[in-house]
C-alpha cells in the first residue's frame, strides 16, 4: 500500500511521526511536503494529496495541519474526496465505516505519538459498512455529467 501524505508547517512534526508509524507497518508514503516547520500555506499542500486521490492514483491519503480543519476544507473541494477531520480512535473508525473517508485529516498540534498511532491503526483497519451508509454516500457524491 502507498499513501500520499502532506502537511503545513504546523503539522510537520506530526507528519514525520505518522510516516515512521506507517513505515513500521510496512506502508510506503509519498511525502508531498512541507519539509520543515517554516511557515507555508496549507492549501498548496492539501491540493497535492487531494488531487492524487481524486484522480485515482491512490485510494487514500493523509493531511496534517495545526487543527486539521484547513486541510480538510481544502481537500473536500474535490468531487471524489471525502476527507474527515479525526482527533481520536472512535472518529477514525466511524469516518471509514460510515462515511467511507478516503483522506484522513489530523490536528497535528493536538495529538501525541500514541494518539497518532492509535488513530492510524484504526483508520487503516476500518472498512466501509455499506448498507444505509452507501445510500447516504450516494447523496453526497456529485453525479457524473453526460
Amino acid at each position: 500500500m502507498i499513501i500520499p501524505i502532506a502537511s503545513d508547517h504546523a503539522g510537520f512534526e506530526a507528519k514525520e511521526i505518522v510516516k515512521r508509524i506507517l513505515d513500521k507497518q510496512g506502508i510506503t508514503t509519498i511525502d508531498y511536503g512541507t519539509s520543515s516547520s517554516e511557515s507555508v500555506d496549507y492549501p498548496d499542500f492539501a491540493t497535492y494529496v487531494a488531487q492524487a486521490v481524486n484522480n485515482g492514483e491512490h485510494d487514500m491519503g493523509i493531511l496534517i495541519c495545526g487543527t486539521g480543519q484547513g486541510m480538510c476544507i481544502t481537500a473536500n473541494k474535490y468531487p471524489k474526496i471525502r476527507a474527515a477531520l479525526v482527533w481520536n480512535e472512535e472518529m477514525a473508525r466511524i469516518s471509514r465505516e460510515h462515511n467511507k473517508a478516503n483522506i484522513l485529516c489530523l490536528p497535528g498540534r493536538y495529538l501525541n505519538e500514541d494518539e497518532l498511532r492509535s488513530i492510524m491503526t484504526t483508520w487503516l483497519q476500518s472498512e466501509f459498512e455499506g448498507g444505509r451508509h452507501q445510500r447516504r454516500i450516494n447523496k453526497i457524491d456529485i453525479p457524473k455529467k453526460d
